[in-house]
């Protein structure tokens, strides 16, 4: 990011941070530990490159100047082995990023700081990106931001196979039918990895999911999630999706660049691959179509967690408050491509991205990852089974997962 957008970034970020410390949301939490002035912070960050590190240190800079303290903001080169070292040598940051993956291991082992609670409008974040950073009925920390699935369409493709806007998929037998009509020799009709990270997606459209709402119980094998693999099933046998290795590519977005797949199921993380990588393929992103039970997607979160043992807690609530504004969200978007986590910065947000809104949309209706401690090996043989789901026994997939998820999530 040039110095001048930098300087730009962090005037924003004092224009709207205001001069005293955030007024702490209602909730009657235990309040933090330690001072708010005169206090040296450590902020650990797993940055996208140089235009997120630049902005966090910007704003970081700024919320320090106003309020006499100081942050040294380091850009982690192996997050989870960083923050693990740290913990066990009780010299972790004050404040660090969480992937959702990893909540529930570092809340069930201590080592976060609930603080949720004493946010400004803790409740204006999105309900859902809420519940994905509570464990054992506690929210823990500030969803910093969120991605979610939604369906590309290659426009060019589109066109060739005669379709038009009033063919575009609100259904689940109308993405069957489209993807039928855009198959050629040369291009599969949709184009989706096999991991629960993309297929989950179906379950949640079909009604069900891996576990239920709070992750204490596994409830992979129900008649909707049998429906909703199947469909993918017959999707996969039938010619119309494919695997992205079955395409000679590394990921859904690369299939879809590179035209050998005229739609994708992928992120708002696509827009930065189709600008520098696929400049010139025109296309559209839509919401995706509903499954029986109607909308549904995924949520991919991190959040600002805090150090247990932080002798700074409460300098650094003061300053997760002032990162978490929506105008400080709405700057981040402008500098590295993230959605705020703020309901009420969804309206500047799709004024400003007026493409993302089918991505921002599913902030209201998307699903979270699996919160459980220790349950990453159960979800990594999940990945494994649904690789093989072109030939599997659906309910055996679902049955299996939840005999390995039971013993941690209960069943």
């Amino acid at each position: 990011m040039p110095a001048t957008a930098v300087l730009a970034l962090t005037a924003l970020v004092a224009a709207c941070g205001g001069g005293d410390d955030p007024a702490p949301g209602e909730g009657g939490g235990e309040s933090a530990a330690g001072e708010t002035t005169g206090v040296a912070l450590t902020v650990l960050i797993a940055s996208s490159g140089d235009a997120e590190t630049a902005a966090v240190t910007g704003a970081a800079t700024a919320w320090a100047e106003e309020t006499g303290n100081t942050v040294d903001v380091q850009p982690a080169q192996d997050i989870q082995q960083q923050l693990a070292q740290g913990f066990a040598g009780g010299n972790a940051p004050d404040l660090f990023y969480v992937d959702a993956s990893r909540f529930a291991d570092y809340a069930s082992a201590g080592n976060l700081y609930p603080y949720a609670d004493q946010l400004t409008d803790p409740e204006d974040f999105y309900e859902n990106l809420r519940t994905t950073f509570t464990f054992e009925d506690q929210q823990y920390c500030a969803p910093k931001d969120f991605s979610t699935l939604a369906l590309q369409i290659n426009n060019t493709a589109w066109e060739a196979a005669g379709l038009t806007e009033d063919d575009v998929p609100t259904t689940w037998d109308e993405l069957s039918t489209v993807a039928k009509t855009l198959t050629t020799g040369d291009q599969v009709g949709l184009a989706m990895a096999p991991t629960r990270d993309r297929l989950g997606a179906f379950l949640v459209q079909a009604g069900g999911y891996w576990v239920n709402e709070d992750s204490t119980a596994a409830t992979a094998e129900t008649p909707e999630n049998v429906e909703a693999l199947t469909f993918v099933q017959t999707l996969l046998n039938d010619g119309s999706a494919a695997y992205p290795v079955d395409l000679d590519a590394g990921w859904g977005g690369e299939a879809f660049g590179t035209g050998r797949a005229a739609m994708a199921m992928e992120g708002n993380w696509i827009r930065g691959a189709m600008t520098n990588d696929y400049p010139d393929v025109d296309y559209q992103v839509v919401e995706f179509p509903e499954g029986p039970a109607g909308k549904g997607t995924l949520l991919f979160t991190q959040c600002w967690g805090i150090s247990a043992d932080s002798p700074n807690q409460a300098a650094a609530v003061s300053l997760v408050d002032y990162l978490a504004t929506p105008e400080q969200q709405l700057a981040n978007a402008e500098a590295f491509g993230v959605m705020p986590s703020r309901q009420s910065a969804q309206e500047d947000y799709v004024a400003a991205f007026p493409d993302d809104a089918p991505f921002i949309a599913g902030g209201e209706y998307g699903r979270g990852p699996v919160v459980a401690p220790a349950i990453d090996p159960v979800m990594l043989e999940l990945d494994a089974q649904l690789e093989a789901l072109r030939t599997a026994d659906p309910t055996e997939i679902l049955q299996s997962f939840d005999t390995n998820a039971g013993g941690i999530v209960g069943g």
